[in-house]
């Protein structure tokens, strides 16, 4: 077993090494694709060697060696580097003390419950009609006197004018910050109507007002937390995940979470057979919440929780430090493994195209490849769509 770190940074600081070769391709690698057919069923050898993919030639002196990669998914470590060149790792499942600022917050809005708001209503007068003021200053009161009756949502009536509607939607960030609104389709194609409810927050999903119905359009979740202002709205935290992809470990997250995949941020993906640890943002997220989650999730971590201004978008790392395990290595002698190693760590290699890239299915990629490279169409639907060996043909 010979095991190496090497770190591999993104276009224009990229440098890779070892006994490497060069990748060409030309016509006269287009040979015709090796396909039998028998009782209606499609046959590719699916065994190729590194000459049949124009992998012709080498960039060291050194005779090189081989070895069984990823045989086993933690004989390939990825931990991504950030653009300030910090190896990303999980050191921490612990939440950061965040209770009382969150407590602030619901204190405020518990104040904001128990005043008057015959202001607010006069100064919601001067942008809507007396039926919507009516409507809310009904709402208010029901929210404020305690009821325990469910607090249904209200509809105010059509509006086509956006700028109007965004003059609305400001007035209760800036004025009712205990109610929220989302847009909703009118009752024609070009008017919309403004929803208001009551804000309840993440963690009171079953609150007091009344479930939303089959086939309703989903709340808007943009502020419907009782966010602290000083805190960023994006929780970012390290993701530890064995033998999952990015995806669908978030995804996992996400429905414990009760959010969408897509409510996540990170730089890029990772290895599904790999023990890998990458950044990861979600919007107005307690890190409490993903902390209670270890427990429950298995071959994923979560932590090093902060708060920050901003979501991470694909790109943003400095590249990834991979720490490979090689297992079955043959070599003439171990001399040459330790020169190869030496002459890895000096020098890097170039960025590479290996045998991986040309497909693990039943027909190598690279066939249908050259098919398409020589217009024949027909021929390459048919690799593609043809029955193959070992497959379940279901009659209808």
């Amino acid at each position: 077993m010979w095991r190496y770190g090497v770190s591999v940074l993104k276009p224009n600081n990229l440098y890779f090494h070892c006994k490497r070769n060069y990748f060409s391709f030309s016509k006269s690698n287009l040979k015709k694709t090796p396909i039998n057919k028998s009782s209606n069923f499609l046959t590719i050898m699916t065994t190729i060697t590194e000459s049949d993919v124009g992998i012709l030639c080498s960039i060291s002196n050194l005779p090189g060696f081989r070895g069984i990669l990823k045989q086993r998914y933690s004989d390939f470590i990825v931990n991504e580097v950030d653009n300030e060149g910090n190896v990303v790792h999980l050191t921490s499942l612990d939440a950061p003390p965040e209770t009382q600022a969150f407590e602030e917050g619901e204190t405020k809005t518990s104040d904001q419950l128990n005043k008057s708001y015959a202001s607010e209503i006069e100064k919601f007068r001067s942008l809507a009609c007396e039926t919507d003021v009516d409507s809310l200053e009904a709402l208010i009161n029901q929210i404020t006197s305690g009821s325990e009756e469910d607090i249904s949502p209200i509809v105010l009536s059509p509006d086509s004018d956006k700028s109007h509607r965004t003059a609305m939607h400001n007035f209760f960030k800036e004025n009712l910050r205990f109610l929220v609104t989302d847009t909703v389709d009118g009752p024609d194609s070009s008017s919309k109507c403004i929803r208001v409810r009551l804000n309840s927050g993440n963690n009171n999903r079953g609150g007091n007002y009344k479930k939303r119905k089959r086939g309703d359009k989903p709340y808007d979740s943009r502020g419907s937390s009782h966010w602290p202002e000083h805190l960023g709205k994006f929780l970012r935290f390290h993701l530890f995940k064995e033998n999952k992809d990015t995806q669908e470990a978030l995804g996992l997250i996400g429905k414990m979470l009760g959010i969408q995949t897509r409510s996540f941020g990170f730089a890029g993906t990772k290895d599904k057979r790999s023990v890998s640890t990458q950044r990861v943002t979600v919007f107005k997220q307690q890190a409490s919440r993903l902390a209670a989650l270890n427990e429950r999730l298995i071959g994923i971590k979560v932590g090093d929780f902060c708060y920050v201004k901003d979501d991470l978008l694909l790109g943003q790392l400095l590249g990834n430090r991979f720490t490979i395990t090689l297992r079955g290595v043959v070599a003439d002698s171990e001399d040459t493994i330790k020169a190869s190693a030496e002459s890895l760590g000096r020098h890097g290699f170039i960025n590479y195209f290996g045998l991986q890239r040309f497909g693990s299915g039943s027909i190598p990629t690279h066939h249908i490849g050259a098919t398409l490279l020589r217009g024949e169409w027909k021929a390459a639907a048919s690799i593609i769509l043809d029955p193959r060996e070992g497959d379940i043909l279901i009659y209808i």
